[in-house]
């Protein structure tokens, strides 16, 4: 039983360091805030329901299955990274450049936030790829292909740590932009334009990063097949 337990923690906490920083809920709270702008607090609890469920499904997709539908349509992780990246810093130079909203502002987007475009902000952009982007699903594809042991047993004690790993994330996500609220109340709104501005750079510059591994990975294996065209 502690050996079972063992491989399970292992698991989970392998996952929840890996996943946690990456999704990084806390730094998600101010893009999310500014994003639902003029929302009711009740649209917000929705939405942050509805973003936590899309992270869960989308994490655990791309660990169970993530390298099959990969290999299937001739993908590599590189090309995830390009293209995921590129949408982060679409996203993020966006909340840049996006305007302060002043009380009237925000009354006609409560006006405009039907439930139809709670649905169809909920997983784009929120979910993906501010909240879960491209990094998330490469390191949840990557955990994925560590869960096979040599023991049937193992792997599914493993697969057991992992998916609850997954669920752990997720409710963080939820608490964190369910209570976003608090959060920034204590900030004042001075604090939390700053916040959600340096958050934006914040995710920018990881987007940067994102599509610049992608391509280094890329051009790497395009120097290393010229290599051996050569050879």
């Amino acid at each position: 039983m502690n050996e079972y337990f063992y491989f399970i923690s292992r698991s989970f906490l392998f996952v929840v360091g890996t996943l946690l920083p990456l999704v990084n809920p806390p730094a998600v709270t101010p893009i999310f805030w500014t994003m639902t702008s003029g929302a009711s607090s009740a649209t917000r609890a929705l939405l942050a329901k509805r973003i936590a469920i899309n992270v869960l499904i989308m994490l655990v997709c791309a660990t169970v299955g993530g390298n099959i539908v990969l290999s299937f349509f001739g993908i590599s992780l590189p090309i995830v990274r390009v293209a995921g990246g590129i949408l982060v810093v679409a996203s993020a130079w966006q909340l840049l450049n996006a305007k302060d909203n002043d009380m009237l502002h925000a009354e006609k987007l409560a006006e405009q936030f039907t439930m139809e475009k709670v649905k169809a902000h909920a997983f784009f952009p929120l979910t993906f790829p501010i909240t879960c982007g491209p990094g998330s699903i490469s390191a949840a594809i990557t955990i994925g292909a560590t869960i096979q042991s040599s023991s049937p047993t193992y792997s599914l004690l493993n697969l057991t740590g992992t998916l609850t790993g997954i669920l752990f994330v997720a409710i963080i996500v939820y608490l964190c932009l369910r209570y976003a609220a608090q959060f920034l109340y204590k900030l004042g709104s001075t604090g939390t334009a700053v916040f959600m501005r340096l958050s934006a750079f914040i995710l920018l510059s990881i987007g940067v990063q994102i599509v610049w591994n992608g391509a280094y990975e890329l051009i790497m294996s395009l120097s290393g097949d010229i290599a051996k065209l050569h050879s």
